[in-house]
């Protein structure tokens, strides 16, 4: 059994689009005794589909990307992070936890440990854009996320469920 948290965010916030799809917390999915955790996320994610491209903190403005997903695993410290724009819930990640996140949905570090890291990854061939809060460009944003495919694994777990679960069985 997988598991995971799920978060909606469904509605747009400012200039942020958000998604219709639950953004995804997996909760100490790394084990504990990993040598080099930031390895172990990449191996993970890269044998899933999910190639790893960058280790390196949340930037701390409110961003997002209207043509890939994301996930983020925390291979050290802890911090909080705003999700969904700048009135959004603040979810505390630490090591071993990621966080499956849909296009469109904002996120921010609000306050991190000196320590804190994560390894950045996307479904294969894409490369994310970049956006920031502007309300002016809400609307190309929400037309770019909608064009967004699901996924065809789990970043986590591959064919076995995570995302497949929570994402195909939208009503």
């Amino acid at each position: 059994m997988n598991h995971y948290e799920t978060l909606y965010l469904t509605q747009p916030s400012g200039g942020v689009p958000n998604n219709p799809l639950p953004l995804l917390l997996y909760r100490q999915v790394m084990p504990q005794d990993a040598r080099d955790s930031a390895a172990w996320f990449e191996a993970v994610f890269d044998k899933n589909d999910w190639p790893p491209r960058w280790r390196y903190p949340v930037f701390t403005y409110t961003h997002f990307h209207t043509n890939t997903h994301e996930v983020l695993g925390i291979y050290a410290g802890e911090a909080d992070i705003q999700l969904g724009g700048e009135t959004g819930p603040v979810v505390h990640l630490k090591r071993g936890d990621a966080v499956l996140i849909p296009a469109g949905v904002g996120h921010k570090q609000i306050r991190a440990s000196d320590d804190f890291m994560a390894v950045g990854a996307y479904p294969p061939h894409l490369s994310p854009d970049k956006y920031l809060d502007q309300p002016e460009q809400l609307q190309e944003t929400l037309k770019n996320v909608a064009q967004v495919a699901i996924a065809h694994s789990d970043p986590l777990f591959g064919s076995a469920g995570g995302l497949l679960e929570a994402w195909n069985r939208q009503d």
